[in-house]
């Protein structure tokens, strides 16, 4: 029987790599070959830690959780077309001279213009949201 922690890291690794569709805590026991009762401790482990999200599912006509991870390892994606990467002030920007990060307006629009990506609300996809049909009578 594998340790308490080995088998803590093994979860907490799959469940990293499920990424936001989760991961039935079943389905996670059967892959790393622990029995439920091991399953079950380890999830409520990782929990208590805060690594993981647990949500009640029902699947197959029985109770199950699904795990979620509460954070996913970052990828260069999120920086890729940060300013500062290809900035011809790079080597003389430090927060201390008059080439500042704190002043710097390319930077600036960046983080404003990310902002405005992580709320904006996308427009309705007509075919999976069908508008009602409108009423003839009116």
């Amino acid at each position: 029987m594998p340790k308490r922690n080995d088998l803590e890291q093994k979860a907490l690794h799959y469940v990293v790599n499920t990424g936001y569709q989760g991961v039935l805590q079943s389905d996670l026991w059967r892959e790393l070959g622990a029995s439920s009762r091991e399953g079950s401790r380890v999830s409520i482990k990782l929990e208590e830690k805060g690594l993981i999200r647990r949500e009640k599912e029902l699947q197959e006509g029985r109770w199950t959780y699904r795990l979620y991870p509460k954070r996913l390892p970052a990828s260069i994606e999120t920086i890729i077309d940060c300013p500062c990467l290809l900035c011809p002030d790079n080597a003389r920007c430090d927060p201390t001279t008059v080439i500042s990060p704190k002043s710097c307006p390319r930077l600036t629009d960046w983080i404003l213009n990310l902002g405005k990506e992580a709320t904006a609300v996308p427009a309705p996809d007509p075919v999976a949201d069908p508008a009602p049909p409108s009423d003839p009578t009116q």
